[in-house]
């Protein structure tokens, strides 16, 4: 009788279905070593994997293979991908709350706060939230670049130098920098960085340092200037498609606000990291790396004073914002906000930043109501 029933009992267990896995796609349309697509999805899809026991299954696609860099918002709103990392810079016409904001990106020049910062404010702020809602795209978390400073094919080290060079530019506040200076702004996707380079239809790039190794760019930019042209944050690390978003349990939502809180903080340590390893292998290569001259440092120190003046207005004119003054001040008091938090915590500790990002943004955020109201 005993038997019979532990063979009857392994029976029924055998004709259970397995529980479900949920699959879905992901897309970055960085290449892999770059820390949005290595720590942000490739990274993070496993991360996703071992917090979720295996439930939460992302396929990860890299580079522009599945979807191009201007296409990841009407590919998330589509249901192309689930979750796609989108540059807000892109579309500014669809995204103005976003790149409102992002005119303050020549203003800083510390990731670390910033990253925290720009996802406290645009999971919290109701204009952004009402503009994520509005374009169909569900924001779990933030990125930011490092400082992008000017990899050259000739040397731009002062003001006489960068006059009539073409210079990559992702548009916003530095396009308007490079124009005041007697340069050309040319607002092409990072993809398109080497080739323009190599082929001369660019003189100069403005990107992070960690591109001389992770983009090659230190084949054909054999000269760098140390000149912060801000830093980019503008739309959403992770932004969801609302149904696909309504359609997971609250445990499951709970499981992604870790994986973005975690893969925030492994970004940022991976950028700093990948900056210094860029300028050094640059310079063992036989490059050259330069301070700016006195002249180049002054005239971004000026248009920083400036353009944080017109901010308002611009955000007013510009991006059509109504209660801009109201939207500029809270992005302003999360940096603040987020600054404080983070004096006196090691940047490179991973667990700490994850901790304070689950503490001070992702506690706060109810997984059974959150994008789905």
């Amino acid at each position: 009788m005993k038997n019979l029933i532990r063979i009857t009992a392994l029976a029924g267990l055998m004709a259970a279905p397995a529980a479900a896995e949920t699959t879905f796609i992901a897309n970055s349309f960085y290449d892999g070593a770059v820390p949005m697509s290595g720590e942000g999805y490739v990274k993070w899809a496993e991360l996703v994997k071992d917090l979720s026991g295996g439930d939460l299954a992302p396929e990860v696609y890299t580079g522009t293979v599945l979807l191009a860099p201007r296409a990841a918002l009407q590919g998330v709103r589509d249901n192309v991908v689930q979750v796609a990392h989108h540059a807000a810079v892109y579309t500014p016409s669809e995204l103005p709350v976003a790149n409102a904001v992002q005119e303050l990106g020549f203003n800083y020049s510390n990731p670390v706060p910033t990253i925290f910062a720009v996802a406290d404010f645009s999971m919290n702020n109701a204009a952004q939230l009402a503009e994520w809602k509005d374009k169909g795209v569900v924001y779990l978390g933030a990125y930011t670049t490092p400082p992008y400073v000017l990899m050259c094919s000739s040397p731009v080290r002062n003001l006489a130098e960068i006059k009539g060079k073409r210079i990559r530019t992702a548009g916003s506040a530095v396009s308007v920098w490079v124009e005041e200076v007697g340069g050309i702004p040319v607002n092409v996707p990072s993809s398109e960085m080497y080739t323009g380079l190599e082929r001369g239809t660019l003189d100069c790039a403005t990107n992070a340092a960690s591109d001389l190794v992770d983009r090659s760019l230190m084949e054909v930019a054999e000269h760098t200037t140390l000149v912060s042209t801000g830093m980019y944050w503008s739309g959403p690390q992770w932004g969801y498609n609302p149904a696909f978003w309504a359609g997971l349990t609250p445990e499951q939502r709970s499981v992604l606000m870790e994986a973005s809180a975690r893969s925030m903080a492994r970004m940022v340590i991976a950028y700093n990291e990948k900056v210094q390893n860029g300028l050094e292998a640059s310079k063992a290569a036989g490059g050259n790396v330069y301070e700016p001259e006195d002249d180049l440092a002054a005239s971004l120190a000026s248009f920083r004073e400036k353009s944080l003046s017109s901010v308002y207005d611009k955000a007013r004119d510009q991006y059509g914002l109504e209660n801009a003054e109201e939207v500029v001040d809270d992005f302003l008091a999360a940096m603040d906000k987020w600054e404080k938090l983070l004096d006196g915590v090691d940047p490179s500790d991973e667990d700490a930043l994850t901790a304070l990002a689950m503490q001070e943004i992702f506690s706060k955020i109810d997984p059974a109501t959150y994008g789905v109201d």
